[in-house]
């Protein structure tokens, strides 16, 4: 495994971390610093966020205070050990083998723990990194060419016409669609999923999406291959399952607990598994449990914009399936939409929703994760 004899200090044989250093080759916009002062003087001028993280980093505390998305929930903030941030950057960096004086781009917010994760692996990496602003569609006006760069499905969508400057890129945040992974297969750059948390400081397990020997179409087609389907854990990480079948995470290296997840997974191995849906979404339609992000897979093949499926009180049912999609314009017809989907041939008919609404805009956290509940609420269901 690569180390930093930057981050390492021995000292009366006792192995020691250091925060107050950063790995010789890393750079930042083109620029290379000599100490942390100079490094933070030039971050203040490019990102007060960036300055923000870099200082908290560079302090002589051994914890960051880190913000959850609150996708799922209220967002609440937690601390985690700078120690385990250097950990996971290292697993990062083998398992991609994105070593020293790897070109990376960060377009993601330095407020949350993928982009405070970018910052921290070319610190302890030695990475050349570049800084733009977060922007929806982050390639749209850049010219140089990249090794590595992370990505909401939201930005990877929008930067398909570029993405051949990327030559390694992790998505996560959000659910890609069938949609964009089947215009993946057509571009050269090695994409991959990520599953993780704030708590797990972002990834623990990844799915590779494109650049497969063998492709296999989705779409309903022809299923992927099992091992393409699945997600692989990094190096030191094991998982296993509870008794509602949620994932369970054993990673010594960056929690100091095991983590307890209402992610229900059909475990492979203790360091493979696929992942089905959410525990706390899941829909008990007269007596028919129902999953939605499994059902959401199956209609993306016939939806082209943003949509979710939930369940809303009934009087018969207890919950009735219903969908929400979001549009902008009159072009959308609903009953169109109806007939494509009844004439789904592997839909279930209980997995056929039962009403459709549309809103102009859904409710989303400020790392444009869709915000559910919110926006059932704001069509009054």
């Amino acid at each position: 495994m690569l180390f930093l004899q930057d981050f390492l200090n021995l000292a009366g044989g006792i192995l020691f971390m250091s925060y107050t250093k950063f790995y010789k080759s890393f750079t930042l916009n083109g620029r290379s610093f000599e100490n942390v002062e100079e490094l933070l003087s030039y971050s203040e001028t490019i990102s007060k966020d960036v300055f923000s993280f870099l200082k908290y980093w560079f302090d002589t505390t051994d914890l960051i205070t880190v913000q959850t998305s609150g996708s799922t929930g209220k967002p609440t903030t937690i601390q985690l050990k700078k120690e385990y941030m250097v950990n996971s950057a290292i697993a990062t960096g083998d398992y991609f083998d994105v070593h020293e004086k790897t070109k990376a781009l960060l377009c993601l917010s330095p407020n949350y723990i993928a982009g405070k994760m970018m910052l921290v692996r070319a610190l302890v990496l030695g990475w050349q990194l570049e800084v733009i602003e977060p922007d929806s569609n982050p390639l749209k006006n850049v010219k140089s060419n990249y090794d590595f760069c992370a990505m909401i499905p939201l930005q990877l969508h929008n930067s398909l016409l570029q993405l051949q400057r990327i030559k390694k890129m992790i998505v996560g945040g959000g659910v890609v669609s069938n949609e964009l992974i089947d215009k993946l297969q057509e571009v050269s750059t090695k994409v991959y999923v990520t599953y993780g948390m704030t708590e797990t400081i972002t990834h623990v397990a990844i799915k590779q999406l494109n650049n497969f020997k063998s492709n296999t179409p989705l779409r309903g087609r022809t299923a992927w291959q099992s091992h393409e389907n699945n997600y692989n854990t990094l190096p030191n990480i094991k998982v296993t399952t509870d008794n509602r079948n949620c994932l369970v995470i054993n990673a010594p290296k960056v929690s100091d607990t095991e983590i307890i997840t209402n992610d229900l997974v059909e475990l492979i191995s203790e360091t493979e598994f696929k992942w089905l849906g959410r525990y706390d979404t899941i829909i008990n339609s007269g007596g028919v449990k129902l999953i939605p992000e499994q059902i959401e897979k199956k209609l993306s093949i016939v939806i082209d914009c943003r949509f979710f499926v939930a369940g809303i009180p009934d009087e018969v049912l207890g919950e009735k399936l219903v969908l929400i999609v979001e549009i902008q314009d009159s072009r959308f017809k609903i009953q169109d939409l109806k007939f494509k989907i009844t004439n789904l041939t592997f839909l279930h008919k209980y997995e056929i929703p039962k009403e459709i609404y549309a809103v102009e805009k859904f409710v989303e956290t400020e790392t444009k994760k869709i915000q559910r509940q919110l926006t059932l609420e704001l069509l009054n269901l």
